[in-house]
């Protein structure tokens, strides 16, 4: 019975016990991992099997002359402890008797900076380590400049090494000095600078008697006493991003989420966002039932005097401090793909609960880490980091990220492979935004095709240069016209040599091609015209995008399907053999991709079909819609 009461009593208190995320992070072998598995060496938290096997794996993969070797207690993967580095984040959680952790270590090569800003993302405090031989380095300008970016306001610089260096206050104090000079630009206030030897324990969990020079605290004891960032979201507006509506019956509806900023109580009015709806809270429910209030952090249920529409990714906010609506903003973009971020190619936003389609309408600029330059930037490559304009498919409800990480925070996915590509943090919505609207018309585009008497159509036609994509549409234009229907043709040649003749051939400036002409296209559809677009357009995503356009039931896409051996040899305007000769640079086929349709509407090989069948099939297969 004893024990039992002691086992109650040690979980009671366990969970009294509040918890700090934090990171470590900084340059390639700056003692990292070591520092972090001394850490759960000395607050003794490992296993005796763990220990057992830390003993085994420091003789025969360690690096500290068979001695223990605390990194390999973090770095699990078999290329980090081939190589000594980290590469993938790794998580791990230890106690003290005064608080809770949970420590991400994460790598620090430039080329897995994607990785770090994964494990800052949730984290309180940063702990930035700088080998005391080295000084700073151009990483760590990097992880600092992304830790001020991603809105983390406690900095720990711990030199370490210092037993490489005699303990020397003179070495410590100039790192001190530079690295602080460093943050004041950064807008980093909060700089605690620790001097340590994560290998042999000097003021990691105790002051040492080797640096009695230093009269700050130890490391731990600055973990144990460091503020939550909690605090600061139990004061902000209140925010429940609704995750889940609860309807067990017909006579329950509740609204579930995690409460991402401020506090609520029963009775109290609210504002559904982005609609605009509002109501009064009736009830909270928590994982111990009813309850009067609702905090920061608390995962509950809340029920309304109404009945009104909430979808997940709604956000309840209270009704005299709700977050603004918008759906074009400035943000900061952290690229994590060996795929650039081209500016007009639509992607997916996934922001709290909500996923939705999403394009940079323009890069302003981006960033270079070390200096902190501005630089003139069209896309941006893997591990950059730049500032552009968003524009999004719809509104959403948002608060900028400097005041709350979960309504300003968002990831990036590819629309084709669903594979996160970016991280981004809102800024602001673009005044344009709130002073652009839509102005009423009378006459809309069914009322256009109307008077035409047909139904608007748009054929894309897409395929290698000298397919014959612009040769078929011509044919297929002659019938429309015969047969009375109303029609322009878009043939690439042709826009280039006035919409798009500031346009040249990289990738970027392809993906800005085919996104005007896919808006123009929309254009002349709600004008009641049968478009047809001729153009190589070689990105499925592009294509996608002139689909989701257009609407749905009116994109046709027609691949004109030619080996590219084929049509070298037609070569018609000679454009193959200046390729081929390295005079013109990104040509599709030769230099630059081409993305053939997975599942065309229409597939026209022209090695079996001639031209003018295709055409005679092509409006045969319009006119039976």
């Amino acid at each position: 019975m004893n024990a039992i009461t002691s086992l109650e009593q040690y979980l009671q208190q366990q969970q009294r016990k509040d918890l700090l995320r934090f990171i470590t992070c900084g340059s390639v072998d700056d003692g990292k991992s070591t520092l972090i598995g001394r850490l759960l060496f000395e607050t003794k938290v490992l296993f005796e099997d763990q220990l057992g096997q830390l003993e085994v794996d420091s003789k025969k993969l360690g690096t500290q002359g068979g001695e223990l070797d605390f990194a390999l207690l973090v770095d699990g993967l078999a290329a980090e402890r081939e190589q000594g580095i980290t590469i993938d984040v790794a998580y791990r959680f230890f106690a003290t008797d005064k608080r809770k952790f949970i420590v991400a270590d994460t790598p620090g090569h430039e080329q897995y900076t994607r990785n770090m800003v994964t494990g800052a993302s949730t984290a309180d405090l940063a702990v930035i380590l700088i080998d005391a031989r080295q000084g700073l380095l151009a990483q760590t300008r990097r992880h600092s400049y992304l830790v001020s970016l991603l809105g983390i306001r406690q900095v720990l610089v711990a030199v370490n090494k210092m037993d490489l260096m005699d303990y020397s206050e003179e070495v410590f104090r100039r790192i001190e000095t530079d690295y602080r000079a460093f943050a004041e630009k950064l807008g980093l206030t909060d700089v605690q600078c620790i001097p340590l030897s994560a290998l042999r324990g000097d003021n990691l969990i105790e002051r040492s008697n080797s640096m009695p020079w230093y009269r700050g605290p130890s490391l731990l004891e600055h973990l144990e006493s460091a503020p939550l960032d909690d605090n600061r979201a139990s004061q902000a507006p209140f925010r429940l991003p609704v995750q889940w509506v609860n309807r067990p019956n017909l006579d329950f509806r509740g609204f579930a989420g995690n409460v991402a900023a401020g506090s609520i109580r029963v009775g109290d009015p609210i504002r559904v966002l982005p609609s605009g709806k509002q109501s009064r809270v009736s009830g909270v429910l928590g994982m111990a039932g009813a309850q009067r209030e609702a905090v920061c952090g608390q995962a509950v249920t809340l029920t309304l005097d109404d009945e009104i529409d909430i979808s997940r990714g709604d956000v309840i906010a209270l009704a005299d401090a709700p977050p603004a609506v918008a759906d074009q903003f400035e943000a900061t973009l952290v690229w994590m793909s060996e795929e650039p971020l081209l500016p007009g190619r639509p992607y997916l936003m996934k922001i709290g609960c909500r996923t939705l389609g999403m394009s940079c309408a323009t890069l302003k600029h981006k960033v270079n880490v070390n200096t902190l330059e501005h630089l003139a930037a069209r896309t941006l490559e893997l591990n950059e980091i730049g500032v552009g304009n968003l524009s999004l498919d719809q509104p959403i409800p948002f608060d900028a990220y400097a005041d709350n990480r979960d309504t300003g925070g968002f990831i990036v996915i590819d629309r084709l492979s669903n594979q996160t590509v970016g991280a981004g943090m809102l800024h602001f919505a673009l005044r344009r935004a709130q002073n652009v609207h839509w102005q009423a018309i009378d006459v809309d585009g069914a009322a256009r095709a109307a008077l035409k008497g047909q139904t608007p159509r748009m054929l894309w036609f897409t395929g290698l240069s000298g397919a014959g994509k612009s040769t078929i549409a011509n044919l297929v234009e002659r019938k429309l016209h015969a047969l009375g229907r109303h029609t322009y043709l878009l043939d690439g040649d042709n826009v280039r040599h006035g919409l798009n003749r500031d346009l040249g051939f990289s990738e970027a400036d392809r993906v800005e091609n085919i996104r005007r002409v896919a808006e123009v296209g929309r254009l002349m559809l709600d004008a009641g015209l049968i478009t047809l677009v001729s153009f190589i357009s070689p990105f499925r995503a592009e294509r996608d995008l002139a689909r989701s356009l257009a609407g749905e039931g009116t994109f046709l896409e027609i691949f004109v399907d030619t080996p590219l051996a084929l049509a070298e040899q037609r070569d018609p305007k000679g454009l193959y053999q200046k390729a081929r000769c390295g005079e013109l640079k990104n040509f599709t086929g030769i230099d630059s991709p081409y993305e053939p349709p997975l599942a065309p509407d229409l597939h026209i090989d022209t090695r079996s079909e001639s031209a003018e069948a295709a055409a005679e099939r092509i409006v045969e297969h319009l006119l039976a819609q």
